[in-house]
């Protein structure tokens, strides 16, 4: 079998629109912080362009943030949005409410800790590692579920999305800071690559806020990477 001849699924990870803590520069975490007349606007926007996608499957975030945003898309496609709370933002416990800069004040020590590579010292925090495996565990399942061929929209947070797709993709943690945030509203894609009994998926796109639109390029790869086995494909 030819590679491309066995179509391959999508995956579009797409982060929630403004928020008025996003504005003030506040760590909103878990606290379920609605979108702002902006960040609706930033949703219907963007929905009318994936509602092109015609995608078969709509997964969020149970914050209202990222709900809401979903919930553009639903209307134009006329799809369910699922709700799943595993695709939450990463838990900043403490600092949540604080901007960065209260934050230092109010937890130098802690803080110093963070910036060192210990994100253990915040109260009621998860680490970056953490969020990334419940998202990439969440993001399995549903693609386990969805025919080839087929596209799915995942409506979450900015950190957790960050995390969680490079876990899926088998990135290094040590390789994450690498890797810039999510704009609201925008998205990132993962294309599955199919060859007969094997997939891989590939980072496609990342913080992107335009369709994705085929590759035409000499550096296209012909065939998965033979040291990477199954790595990166569902399971």
């Amino acid at each position: 079998m030819k590679p491309g001849s066995n179509p391959g699924r999508r995956v579009i990870l797409w982060r929630h629109g403004r928020t008025e803590w996003n504005v003030a520069g506040r760590v909103q975490g878990q606290t379920d912080i609605p979108l702002d007349e902006v960040g609706r606007q930033q949703a219907e926007e963007a929905a009318a362009r994936l509602a092109s996608l015609q995608p078969a499957r709509i997964v969020s975030s149970d914050l209202s943030r990222a709900a809401d945003t979903a919930q553009a898309l639903a209307a134009r496609t006329g799809l369910e949005v699922e709700l799943d709370p595993r695709l939450r933002e990463l838990a900043f416990g403490a600092r949540e409410g604080l901007t960065w800069r209260e934050s230092w004040e109010r937890f130098p020590t802690q803080m110093q800790a963070w910036a060192d590579g210990d994100e253990t010292r915040i109260e009621g925090a998860e680490t970056h590692a953490q969020a990334g495996a419940r998202l990439d565990e969440a993001l399995r399942e549903h693609i386990e579920q969805l025919p080839l061929g087929e596209t799915l929209v995942v409506v979450a947070h900015g950190a957790v999305l960050r995390t969680g797709a490079l876990t899926f993709l088998g990135i290094a943690e040590q390789s994450w800071r690498q890797f810039g945030g999510l704009s609201n509203c925008h998205w990132s894609v993962l294309q599955e690559a199919r060859w007969e009994d094997m997939s891989q998926w590939r980072l496609a796109e990342w913080n992107s806020g335009s369709l994705p639109e085929p590759v035409m390029s000499d550096d296209e790869a012909d065939e998965p990477d033979p040291g990477l086995g199954n790595s990166g494909a569902s399971r």
